[in-house]
């Protein structure tokens, strides 16, 4: 599902999308990327998440095929039911964002699942250009050379989304831009530099619900105790092995 989050904040629209989701104990992927937020949920679960967005003001728009808001495999462990299915909770599911919060540190902590970060691992957000129609061709060749030599120089961290209706959405090393002509080529800012703090979450079941939702809370939620002075700008990468929280790189020390 893609949802656009005009009048909020990147942060700010992780929290609203996965909150709902999450309190329903609806399992996701989540995935940030430079025009739009999608969320893949389980096909069973489609018409909960719909009605979860809705009543949170949500709105499907036909023209952009997008939920918007108006006012603004691999080594992971699977359950033996289906793995798309939500865990049945020994307890009563969380009633507010703050207690799932706190219950996803607690079983963070209990998994000895801890951020890894390095500051060297230095991200740039940016995105094919489509502004021109006339230039459709040479845009889409200069995007096929970014991505080829990115692939060459063997990245330790590079990601790539390719939907019908946006055009090519990417996470790249900053050191990689300096082989291209960036502004020709590219939409997005050189010199905002973003960091990935990484979760290592291979020994958690896929369908466990929560974890994007109660992330988003800590950092973006200004929620009590997390010992922050202010909110921190984050985005989500959800992939088969990892969470990964992306910050600016001024709010590294806040958010670990």
């Amino acid at each position: 599902m893609s949802v656009e989050g005009e009048g909020l904040e990147a942060g700010r629209r992780v929290l609203e999308l996965t909150s709902p989701l999450a309190l329903a104990g609806i399992s996701i992927f989540f995935f940030t990327t430079y025009f739009s937020d999608f969320i893949l949920v389980p096909a069973k679960s489609k018409a909960q998440v719909v009605r979860a967005l809705e009543e949170r003001g949500f709105q499907f728009e036909k023209r952009a095929e997008a939920y918007v808001n108006p006012a603004a495999h691999h080594n992971r462990n699977k359950s033996s039911t289906s793995s798309f299915r939500p865990m049945s909770p020994s307890t009563p599911p969380p009633a507010t964002v703050g207690e799932l919060q706190a219950r996803t540190f607690a079983l963070l902590k209990r998994r000895e699942i801890v951020p890894r970060v390095d500051a060297n691992l230095r991200l740039i957000s940016c995105a094919g250009r489509r502004d021109n129609p006339s230039n459709f061709s040479t845009d889409e060749m200069g995007l096929q050379v970014v991505v080829t030599k990115s692939l060459i120089y063997q990245p330790r961290f590079l990601s790539l989304t390719l939907t019908e209706n946006d055009p090519a959405s990417l996470l790249l090393e900053k050191g990689l831009i300096a082989d291209f002509d960036f502004d020709h080529v590219l939409l997005g800012k050189r010199d905002d530099v973003l960091v990935p703090i990484i979760l290592d979450l291979e020994t958690l079941p896929l369908e466990a619900p929560g974890i994007v939702c109660g992330i988003a809370d800590r950092l973006a939620g200004r929620t009590d105790g997390a010992g922050l002075t202010s909110a921190i700008e984050m985005s989500y990468l959800s992939t088969a092995r990892t969470g990964n929280v992306i910050v600016e790189e001024t709010d590294l020390d806040h958010g670990k």
